[in-house]
């Protein structure tokens, strides 16, 4: 992929969840919730610091961590569907 996020942002591919419950039953397509669970596709940089100095990424490509229900902008890269989202929008690696 030809793309890296500027700065302390990341790029996220979705991972999708079950597609049926506990008890056997099939979820709709249009019934399902999107994923809060993602692996990183690539990461920027990292911030910077008033005095110029780097502040290095925690993650890096092909972590698997989870984000906020609302967290980053969908786009569309290569015909896939991914999300952008700054590293602090993150709650945790798995």
């Amino acid at each position: 992929m030809a793309f890296k996020p500027l700065h302390d942002r990341v790029l996220v591919r979705r991972i999708e969840g079950d597609e049926k419950t506990a008890g056997g039953l099939i979820i709709p397509e249009n019934a399902k919730e999107k994923p809060a669970e993602g692996e990183i596709v690539s990461v920027g940089e990292g911030a910077r610091k008033d005095s110029g100095e780097l502040i290095a990424m925690s993650v890096k490509a092909g972590d698997k961590v989870l984000f906020g229900k609302w967290s980053g902008t969908e786009v569309k890269i290569d015909g896939e569907e991914l999300l952008i989202m700054k590293e602090s929008d993150i709650l945790g690696i798995m």
